[in-house]
């Protein structure tokens, strides 16, 4: 059974129709990635779902039931959404906010009970920050503060965690530290992570299953080895990716490509791939 999934979602800002039709399914307990070009309809689509944004018309169905009429302490049980943008945690400690995450499960004044406070120590343990709980968010790392607000969505204590371009403003390093971090989380939590990313190998690499947008549409929805094809990435993005495998991960990876600049007069290249990396399809 799908826990999560949509049926015929439109999504407007205004009269502009931003996503069509949509009719997709999230895995349970995988990490499923949305990729797509810039204004395609990536990032709405993840609020959508998440209730952070009404949809024009469509269902969109967890547990059998539509989230519009979900109550919403019972909603925030079930999914943690971390924005591209996460608000401002100027003069917070890193404990406090990450306090913030049990707000569902508070009764009456929010008094945090021995329950929340056990949940609030392992949420910074398995992320790696306990040593920082009585610091000043403001004083950390890019990559230290996007750990704090994921050990945020993690005391909520969802089995669901939507993350919008979680990756976004860190270093190469930063950003392989809070993938790899998700990548624990749903092999060792069992948490179903939905994420969007901009860059390909990285969503062909810790995804099971990846969804492509294009204006708003599916194009081509999957396990990450079937979305990563020439095909689909040609269609995406509208560009002639050379596909191979990492020789780490044995995932496909792109590795390397050329813009289409107009199919009548588009000749394809023809590309010597490396024998090590051939040999690896």
């Amino acid at each position: 059974m799908t826990r999560l999934y949509t049926e015929q979602l439109h999504i407007s800002y205004g009269n502009n129709l931003i996503v069509k039709g949509l009719n997709i399914k999230i895995p349970d307990q995988q990490i499923t990635t949305i990729i797509g070009a810039n204004g395609c309809g990536k990032s709405t689509l993840l609020k959508a779902i998440t209730r952070v944004l009404p949809h024009h018309s469509g269902n969109i169905i967890l547990d059998g039931e539509s989230i519009t009429t979900e109550n919403t302490k019972k909603l925030a049980k079930k999914m943690a959404i971390l924005p591209q943008t996460p608000e401002s945690a100027s003069g917070l400690t890193v404990g406090e906010l990450v306090s913030y995450g049990r707000f569902p499960h508070q009764n009456g004044f929010g008094k945090l009970t021995k329950k929340d406070l056990e949940v609030i120590n392992w949420s910074l343990e398995v992320t790696g920050i306990m040593d920082f709980k009585y610091r000043s968010v403001d004083a950390l790392s890019g990559g230290q503060r996007q750990r704090v607000w994921i050990a945020m969505a993690l005391a909520q204590e969802t089995e669901m965690i939507f993350l919008d371009e979680p990756t976004t403003y860190l270093d190469m390093a930063h950003q392989l530290e809070v993938l790899e971090l998700l990548h624990k989380l749903n092999k060792e939590e069992n948490r179903t992570i939905v994420m969007v990313l901009h860059d390909l190998n990285q969503a062909a690499r810790f995804a099971d299953y990846i969804i492509a947008l294009k204006n708003g549409e599916v194009v081509k929805a999957g396990p990450s080895d079937e979305v990563i094809q020439p095909a689909v990435l040609r269609e995406v993005f509208q560009i002639d990716a050379v596909i191979g495998r990492d020789p780490r991960t044995n995932k496909k990876m792109c590795l390397t490509y050329d813009l289409i600049k107009g199919e009548e007069n588009h000749e394809k290249t023809t590309y010597s791939i490396p024998t090590a990396i051939s040999n690896a399809y």
